[in-house]
This record gives C-alpha cells, sequence and structure tokens, in this order.
C-alpha cells in the first residue's frame, strides 16, 4: 500500500560515518555523537570488530557492545544490526565497516575464475549490508579506517610524494550513501567531506562533542 505524507525531519534517521587514521579518536567521536543524538548511554550500542576498542571508554556510560569475534562477513554485520534493532537501540555505532571490506577483498582473491565476473559474487552482498543500514529505524554511525594516499609530484628534477588526503577502506563511492561523512585528523579535529544537512559544510575544523550530536 503506497501513502503519500507530508516530509518530516522527525521521519529521518541519521546515517553518518567518521573517517580517520588509527588512532585519530573515531571510535570516542562516535560514542559523543551518539549520545548527543539520544541523550540515554543505555540506547547505544556499538557493534564492535576492533578488538574491544568500544570497551575503552566505559567509564562515558553504560552502553551496549556486541562483539563480532573475528566473523566480519556482510552477513554477521547485517544479523548484529538486527539484534540492536531488536533490542530497541536508539543509536548503532558500527566500528568499523572496513572490516567486512576487509573480509570480501580476501574472500575475492581467494575465488578460482575470472575475478572480473567473481565481482558478482560480492557486490550483492556488501549492498545487501548497506541497504539494512540505510534502511534502518536507528540512527546509524559507521566508523571507517582511511589510509593516507600518495602521488608523485616532479620538483627539481626529483619525483616527491605529497600526501593527497585520505582513502577510505572501503568500496569506492561509499560516501555517497551517507547523510554526512565527518573526516577526523590526527588532532581529533573533524571536518565535513559530504553533508547533505548543511550543518556542517563549510565550517571550520571542529572537536565532536555530544552538542554535535544535539545540533543534528
Amino acid at each position: 500500500m503506497l501513502n503519500l505524507r507530508v516530509s518530516s525531519k522527525k521521519q529521518a534517521k541519521i546515517k553518518l560515518a567518521l573517517q580517520g587514521c588509527a588512532g585519530s579518536g573515531k571510535t570516542y567521536s562516535a560514542l559523543l555523537l551518539a549520545y548527543g543524538l539520544c541523550g540515554d548511554w543505555t540506547k547505544i550500542a556499538i557493534i564492535d570488530s576492533e578488538n574491544g576498542s568500544a570497551d575503552l571508554y566505559a567509564h562515558l556510560g553504560n552502553y551496549n557492545v556486541l562483539p563480532l569475534q573475528d566473523n566480519f562477513t556482510p552477513e554477521t554485520y547485517i544479523e548484529a544490526i538486527k539484534i540492536c534493532e531488536e533490542a530497541k537501540m536508539e543509536v548503532i555505532i558500527i566500528d568499523s565497516i572496513s572490516q567486512c571490506w576487509d573480509n570480501l577483498l580476501e574472500y575475492h582473491a581467494n575465488l578460482q575464475g575470472n575475478s572480473f565476473t567473481n565481482w558478482q559474487k560480492i557486490t550483492p552482498r556488501i549492498n545487501a549490508f548497506m541497504q539494512k543500514i540505510l534502511q534502518s529505524q536507528s540512527h546509524v554511525i559507521c566508523t571507517m579506517r582511511c589510509k593516507q594516499d600518495y602521488v608523485l609530484s616532479e620538483k627539481n628534477g626529483k619525483m616527491i610524494p605529497e600526501k593527497v588526503g585520505l582513502k577510505a577502506v572501503m568500496r569506492d563511492g561509499i560516501d555517497y550513501e551517507f547523510t554526512i561523512v565527518l573526516d577526523i585528523n590526527m588532532k581529533h579535529q573533524a571536518i565535513a567531506s559530504k553533508d547533505r544537512t548543511s550543518l556542517f559544510i563549510g565550517k571550520p575544523d571542529f572537536t565532536i562533542t555530544p552538542t554535535t550530536g544535539q545540533i543534528i
């Protein structure tokens, strides 16, 4: 049954990505953001694929942790999201979705036959995972590991490597799926690289606090 209704911001659940290098503070920032979004630690769940990093901040409050135990298939992540939804979690943090992509790349590398056609076995699985995130009735914050990208530039006849920004360990173009993408640097400051809400785009670097979540 199709129903037409008036648009309402109350209906929108934020789908946000935090990307940064190891040590930039993605997990901590995600937890502060989540608390700002719902104001109740017991309504926050963190799906942990990072070897217990979710428990490092237990002093913040009584949030919930769902460890993935070295099983990082898209299907495992989907099952974990379902468990959090059934527990009526208002904010689900997935820390990180890069582990899922690593798992799929390893699976693809071990497949026999044509590398190109073998992607047909991978793409539907990552698509199903992303659809689960986008269709969730909870706010979802995903963290993504980044690696520094370099290019070789010629200077005075020498080829010099230059930093050209961060590349997330995830499928190319994944940022299109999210409402907001915040890049976190090693000083733990964030800047919006994508923002459909227009709350942060064009703003200077800032430190993520619960207020950030409240603003959203």
